[in-house]
């Protein structure tokens, strides 16, 4: 389902992409498997093509995407606060860009664990893949969990990982992404205070910022969002594993 994740057997170990994006593959008892993310944007009942690359073949694997009924909200709002100036916008598009590209990290090492943490305590506020209908236009459905929790709470590394970015971005504000392997990301923001430097590895439970609410937040909570082969994926998958 759009935001899940599929588990495709493989005959041998091997090279998997979709779209282009490394795929994560791994051993699970005797044989192999590609997990694949599948992105929020996919249309039900269509089929995602994953192409396999094995030492002496080349095979194409099909995933069918089942629906998924995400919640939806709508809302009303003057139309200053609903869209960027214009003055804001090239800044929007670079940022846009640039977090793509970082999105797109793969190292070939495996994660030390697919179970994590929940980085900050706190309730879920937000759900994963909810649709806002923002004066009548869809948006891009939510691509995290939302975790409420007081302005200046740690907020820590959910998994094993290295920093492979940190910065201030109009909408995300201070952010922090780790990558645990093979195409597994984990993405903190609107922190009030980044404590982690790119480059740096960290170990599971390791501070790297505090609750805040910059960026384009109307109150202090942890953004936290995961993706594998650079689509988002519902993090509750990886929380639930513990």
């Amino acid at each position: 389902m759009p935001g899940g994740v599929a588990k495709l057997a493989l005959d041998a170990p091997a090279q998997a992409s979709l779209g282009g994006n490394r795929v994560l593959v791994m051993r699970e008892g005797n044989g192999w498997v590609a997990l694949v993310g599948i992105p929020l944007s996919t249309k039900p009942g269509s089929k995602l093509r994953v192409e396999v690359q094995y030492p002496d073949k080349r095979r194409r694997l099909e995933i069918a995407v089942l629906r998924k009924k995400y919640p939806r909200q709508e809302l009303s709002m003057a139309p200053e606060q609903a869209e960027l100036p214009p003055e804001q916008l090239a800044r929007y598009e670079e940022e846009r860009k640039h977090i793509q590209e970082v999105l797109r990290t793969f190292s070939e090492t495996g994660p030390a664990s697919f179970a994590m943490q929940q980085p900050t305590p706190g309730r879920r506020s937000g759900s994963f893949g909810l649709r806002r209908v923002i004066n009548g236009v869809a948006r891009s459905p939510h691509s995290g969990m939302d975790i409420a929790a007081a302005e200046g709470t740690p907020v820590s590394a959910a998994s094993t990982g290295r920093v492979i970015d940190t910065g201030e971005y109009l909408f995300l504000g201070r952010t922090v992404i780790l990558d645990h392997g093979q195409g597994l990301l984990s993405l903190y923001s609107h922190l009030s205070e980044v404590s982690a430097a790119p480059g740096e590895s960290v170990p599971a439970g390791a501070a790297i910022g505090k609750v805040g609410a910059t960026g384009r937040a109307t109150g202090p909570h942890l953004h936290f969002s995961v993706y594998l082969n650079a689509a988002a994926v519902d993090p509750a998958y990886f929380l639930t594993r513990l």
